[in-house]
């Protein structure tokens, strides 16, 4: 059985199909197909408070594209999920509906409490019974999430991102707020790791010297984020060979996740390879089967 799950953020629209595997009574996901189109849905919201008709155009031609992947892959469930950009543009339910009027594909606009839950449902079976700040970075928001022994005892989502910080629009005091937050939250008389999902993470992960499989320092992501902020945005497409959507909004991403553990005194993170998207085809396969148990 395969399934999908879209998430479409502010800076770029992916999509992923699994295969479910049963081995005996454990059921895992193998990615089979992935992809990622950089929509930018962001600089339209974080600018006009609405997307434009060309961003619905090209959202409306990938659903589109997204839809005929998952036809030849025989997909039996899926589903697509907006974030910030269209959960604040002033038109995006009217936009959501046109695009399944058009491809068939039903967009959920989920706020920012389900997409830490989706993220949460998939991250939690990363960690120990320790103390874990969890640093999710998005185009315009940023989730954080605190565990201790394996249970979220707090969260709370941030109008800060990657794409509203490069584009200027971050919320009044949105840095204050997210301080404020750790140091009321996070008990600093134990031990935190910072554990970290997104796309911006993942790829300072890749060019960081590792600790551990899934792990590194502070140290080294300050590091690698000073290295890049050295090269222009021409240079950090072809010398390093970031992809152009990724160039621009990486060091700002990077100054979230430093400021967030400098203020949790966090000096690890570990990056699974999890996200939204992974969280997603976890909801689709357990509603799956729900239906299945019913008929």
């Amino acid at each position: 059985m395969k399934l999908a799950a879209i998430d479409i953020g502010s800076n770029a629209a992916r999509m992923q199909i699994s295969t479910v595997l049963h081995n005996d009574d454990l059921v895992s996901f193998k990615r089979v197909e992935y992809v990622r189109f950089p929509l930018r849905l962001g600089h339209d919201v974080f600018n006009f408070g609405e997307l434009t008709p060309e961003s619905e155009a090209r959202t409306t031609k990938l659903m589109q594209v997204y839809k005929l992947l998952m036809e030849l892959h025989e997909v039996e469930g899926y589903m697509a999920c907006a974030t910030s950009a269209m959960r604040e543009a002033s038109n995006g339910p009217d936009i959501a509906r046109r695009i399944e009027t058009a491809t068939g594909v039903k967009i959920h606009i989920i706020d920012g409490q389900k997409e830490a839950e989706l993220i949460n449902n998939v991250v939690v079976q990363a960690l120990d019974d320790r103390q874990f700040l969890h640093i999710d970075v998005g185009g315009g928001s940023t989730e954080l999430n605190l565990y201790v022994n394996r249970q979220k005892v707090n969260s709370r989502s941030f109008k800060i991102g990657s794409v509203r910080l490069l584009e200027g629009k971050e919320t009044k005091g949105a840095w204050r707020k997210i301080e404020d937050w750790v140091e009321d939250n996070v008990d600093a008389s134990r031990e935190i790791i910072a554990v970290g999902t997104g796309g911006n993470i993942s790829k300072l992960f890749n060019l960081a010297a590792k600790t551990s499989e899934e792990g590194t320092t502070l140290t080294e992501i300050e590091r690698i984020r000073n290295h890049i902020a050295t090269f222009s945005l021409d240079d950090r497409i072809n010398k390093l060979r970031l992809n152009a959507d990724r160039a621009d909004v990486i060091v700002p991403a990077a100054d979230i996740y430093i400021s967030v553990m400098k203020w949790a005194r966090a000096s690890q993170i570990i990056v699974p390879d999890l996200g939204l998207k992974d969280g997603i085809i976890q909801l689709v396969y357990s509603q799956h089967m729900k239906k299945r148990k019913t008929h």
